[in-house]
């Protein structure tokens, strides 16, 4: 059943009205971010199975409808659009349950944990003839969009290698790591992604890992830190270092370096204040964790979705873009467990 809380009169410049599934951490980001950043849409629904999430998060931003049945907003006619923010076990059922009802579909990372699940859906999609864009939105982020500048300009002349650290504040819950898919599947995903969108397709990759940070995570099965090589279908040597935990806050580094030069992003910080005096030369630690490190990536994509809707154009980050990751990181699973390089090629259309 829908719940009604508030009435709201949509305003001429609201055309895309959206639906959201969940409203935990990241369902209540791309809500705020609906709701406050981005021209050209309104929220007009939002669903949790924990109905108090649901009702806090419509009261909190402003939606007039919420429900503890997520299946619900796919029978609402007003919806042009769902936006699915839910455990990635759910992923694919609601995608497939959208694109039957016609309404386009905006996905967080990844799809799914399995590529036969992955390419059912995709099939659906198709199918229906909706829109699915996947929320790699690191792609959207300032800073990450200059380096592709500068690659595709040739401004630091024929690429040669490519290092990206990805370092997070804390781990999380254990009870999220049970059901994350791990390190790789979970964290890592989204450098495998950003490989793809500064220097194209990965078709090798070796994988070395621990669990160095909490032992709890180890004997769930996981590993909480990991290096990562990558060899590039145009020749490309590339790198991933990820730890689940650095003391000093959230750490996102990348750098290409180049035939004729370097190009490399450093971490954001609250402030651009460097104090020396005496005893040392020292600023604030950087941003905390990825909902302020990359907020506006958030509304940039939210936006690119409502634009690529509206102008009836492809969107920017599709469901064949969700599936490599998948592929890159399984690939990374069985390097780390056989110790030894694998190709990609072992990986896609083969049970892994």
């Amino acid at each position: 059943m829908i719940c009604v809380i508030i009435r709201a009169q949509l305003g001429a410049c609201m055309t895309l009205k959206l639906g959201i599934i969940g409203a935990g951490r990241i369902g209540r980001v791309h809500a705020d971010t609906l709701t406050t950043r981005v021209a050209g849409a309104t929220v007009w629904a939002i669903a949790d199975i924990h109905a108090p999430s649901a009702q806090a998060a419509a009261s909190e931003f402003g939606i007039p409808a919420h429900t503890d049945d997520p299946a619900a907003l796919f029978e609402l006619p007003e919806l042009d659009a769902i936006a699915i923010c839910s455990s990635t076990d759910t992923h694919t059922h609601f995608i497939k349950m959208a694109a039957r009802a016609g309404k386009h579909i905006f996905c967080e990372k990844p799809i799914a944990h399995d590529l036969a699940e992955i390419d059912a859906a995709l099939a659906t999609v198709a199918a229906a003839g909706v829109q699915l864009q996947i929320g790699f939105n690191r792609r959207f982020d300032a800073n990450h969009i200059r380096l592709k500048r500068a690659i595709d300009n040739g401004e630091i002349g024929a690429p040669q290698l490519l290092h990206i650290i990805s370092r997070d504040p804390a781990p999380p819950p254990i009870e999220y790591i049970a059901v994350s898919g791990g390190l790789m599947m979970d964290m890592m995903i989204h450098d495998f992604d950003m490989c793809r969108f500064l220097l194209g397709e990965v078709v090798e990759v070796f994988a070395m890992g621990d669990c160095m940070v909490d032992p709890a995570i180890g004997a769930d099965g996981d590993i909480d830190t990991a290096k990562v090589m990558l060899r590039f279908e145009n020749g490309v040597i590339g790198s991933i270092e990820n730890s689940r935990q650095a003391v000093y806050g959230y750490d996102q580094r990348v750098e290409v370096f180049g035939s004729q030069g370097a190009a490399s992003s450093g971490n954001r910080h609250a402030n651009a204040v460097t104090i020396s005096d005496g005893g040392s030369v020292r600023r604030d630690l950087p941003m905390n964790f990825f909902m302020d490190r990359y907020r506006d990536s958030y509304a940039a994509e939210m936006a690119a979705f409502v634009a690529a809707i509206a102008n009836d154009q492809p969107v920017p980050v599709n469901g064949d873009d969700g599936r490599a990751p998948v592929v890159m990181a399984k690939a990374g699973l069985r390097s780390l467990r056989e110790n030894r390089p694998v190709r990609l090629a072992e990986i896609d259309g083969a049970k892994a």
